[in-house]
């Protein structure tokens, strides 16, 4: 019997359990935003990993916007001197209709908001690492679990509480994050920039709308050339693989939130615009806050308009190479299981690897959940692929202590 074999006999046993963990989950309701429901979450999933002899704890984060009881579950299995962090998030995007918290199986499906972004990963994560663990496979290793409450919006509150904190080793031979890649590999991923462009006018009533300043008038002068800007950066096209060679083009959407004025009846003294900026792994964020900067400052001196520029989210691209050991290693593994070679692929947002990459860690994104079903009001993930990233993982886990 192959190792690949031997793995998912292990884990096969585990079906019901597994599915059991994942529709508890679920019905756990950890919207973010707002970010409901936390530590009740984190607290459970210490709890199952205490069950599964993986040496948890839970380390509180300091208060954040309105996540209640922010948090981090850390864990580990092993001993060894190599270090491999298995990292997900347990947070979820906002549902479509509350009856997403309750959990439906049918046809080997789990259907619920989180299945596949990412709660089904979390469960395959901590049963490959308890099947590593059981089949001796961690060798001279060591797997911890870094499991983060706010993914869904930013990060900050948790995986940037880690790295603040010195608590992700420069050392560690690699990083895997559950995210829903359907198998695919995401070894690279997108930077992020955000914006918040404000802009002041001179109120009056509409009455005597020739003394006012009207700010909204601006902001439609300003965003015109940046949403030409738009168009253009689409056309830039990355080298790194991605399935729809459009997406491939450079990211910006201009007005994604907006607001301007205090009432219909007055002259709006002020109004307000976002720019949102998924730049490719081959720009720099540093070049792209400048050239949004002389778009907005030119646009704004032509409209003779007094604005001011908020970054609210700074965020590096990053990447893995394709023939690095452990991307190999990682794509060795999924091929034993699947009986195929995974594709790798540049993820189309911003990945939890960043926070590792950043520090010289092999990052990548591999997932049993399905990018085109993740947010989207009939989520699911499929039972049978969660069991077998578990496996996966095992592998990859193995590979790592070796290579």
């Amino acid at each position: 019997m192959d190792l690949a074999t031997t793995v998912q006999a292990w884990i096969e046993p585990w079906a019901e359990e597994m599915a059991e963990l994942l529709a508890e989950l679920v019905a756990m309701d950890t919207e973010n935003p707002p970010g409901r429901g936390l530590g009740r979450c984190g607290t459970r999933l210490r709890s199952v990993m205490e069950e599964l002899g993986l040496e948890p704890e839970i380390i509180p984060v300091p208060p954040h916007e309105q996540l209640e009881e922010p948090c981090v579950v850390r864990g580990h299995v092993g001993n060894g001197s190599k270090l491999l962090y298995f990292h997900g998030h347990f947070d979820v995007v906002p549902a479509q209709s509350r009856a997403q918290f309750l959990p439906e199986r049918r046809n080997g499906r789990m259907y619920g908001r989180g299945t596949a972004d990412m709660k089904g990963g979390l469960v395959s994560m901590l049963y490959g690492a308890a099947a590593a663990r059981d089949l001796g496979l961690l060798d001279d290793g060591k797997i911890v679990f870094h499991l983060v409450c706010d993914e869904e919006t930013g990060s900050d509150a948790s995986s940037g509480y880690l790295r603040r904190e010195g608590l992700i080793d420069p050392a560690a031979v690699a990083m895997v994050t559950a995210e829903p890649t359907a198998g695919a590999i995401w070894h690279a991923s997108r930077g992020a920039l955000t914006l918040r462009v404000e802009i002041k006018g001179r109120e009056a009533h509409v009455g005597q709308a020739h003394l006012g300043d009207n700010a909204f008038a601006h902001m439609v002068a300003i965003a015109a050339p940046l949403n030409d800007l738009a168009r253009e950066l689409l056309h830039k096209r990355t080298a790194f693989p991605m399935a729809d060679e459009v997406a491939k083009g450079s990211m910006m959407v201009v007005g994604g939130a907006s607001g301007s004025g205090a009432n219909f009846n007055a002259v709006p003294g002020s109004a307000w615009f976002s720019i949102d900026r998924r730049f490719n792994p081959e720009e720099d964020v540093d070049e792209e806050i400048a050239r949004l900067t002389e778009v907005i400052d030119a646009a704004a001196a032509a409209a003779g308009a007094s604005t001011s520029i908020e970054v609210l989210q700074r965020q590096p691209s990053g990447g893995t190479p394709e023939q690095h050991p452990l991307a190999q290693a990682l794509a060795a593994s999924a091929a034993e299981v699947e009986g195929s070679a995974p594709t790798f692929e540049l993820c189309p947002g911003i990945l939890e690897t960043r926070w590792y990459s950043q520090l010289g860690v092999p990052a990548f994104g591999y997932g049993p959940g399905r990018l085109d079903v993740s947010h989207g009001p009939g989520e699911y993930i499929d039972e049978a692929a969660m069991r077998r990233c578990a496996a996966v993982y095992a592998l990859f886990a193995a590979r790592a202590f070796t290579s």
